[in-house]
């Protein structure tokens, strides 16, 4: 309706000058609404429980470095601490971070602090690709079962004698 009362007076080379402005700014209006996607943020080490579950003591550094990847904070000085830190942070704003500490004694593996997850960031994690696959075949078999539900009788069969 604005925008008809300001074609209307004006000629036609007009009308792109006062009408781009006002879209421009309907459209920085929008901007700084919550429509915008925020990508997932993860820093660090990515880790996982099904690789800190096979972890065991008496492992060489070359093991571990295959399992984990390499440590993000490795002191030259003290090497036989290696310290692995995840954080993500969802789009939704739920944050989890976790730290692995792990400590060596003759190029072995001696101890392991951190391994097992706070009960309170079980929810929070970042589900791996496998379970995801599994969630998602388990949707598409519920989904077949509910159409194909809807093709048949559901009444209660009673026998004949």
């Amino acid at each position: 309706m604005l925008a008809a009362r300001i074609t209307r007076g004006t000629s036609r080379f007009m009308r792109p000058i006062l009408i781009y402005p006002l879209l421009l700014a309907c459209l920085l209006g929008l901007g700084g609404c919550e429509i915008v996607y925020k990508l997932p943020t993860r820093q660090g080490n990515v880790i996982e429980q099904k690789q800190l579950d096979q972890l065991q003591v008496g492992m060489t550094r070359d093991q571990v470095k295959f399992l984990l990847g390499t440590p993000i904070a490795s002191d030259p000085f003290r090497a036989e601490r290696w310290d692995y830190f995840g954080y993500y942070k969802s789009p939704r704003g739920q944050v989890s971070s976790r730290t692995v500490t792990l400590f060596f004694d003759d190029n072995k593996l001696a101890r392991m602090e951190g391994i097992q997850i706070a009960s309170a960031d079980k929810n929070v994690g970042n589900p791996d690709a496998d379970t995801l696959a599994k969630q998602v075949q388990k949707d598409q078999l519920e989904n077949s079962r509910h159409a194909s539900a809807k093709d048949k009788d559901t009444g209660v069969a009673i026998p004949t004698p």
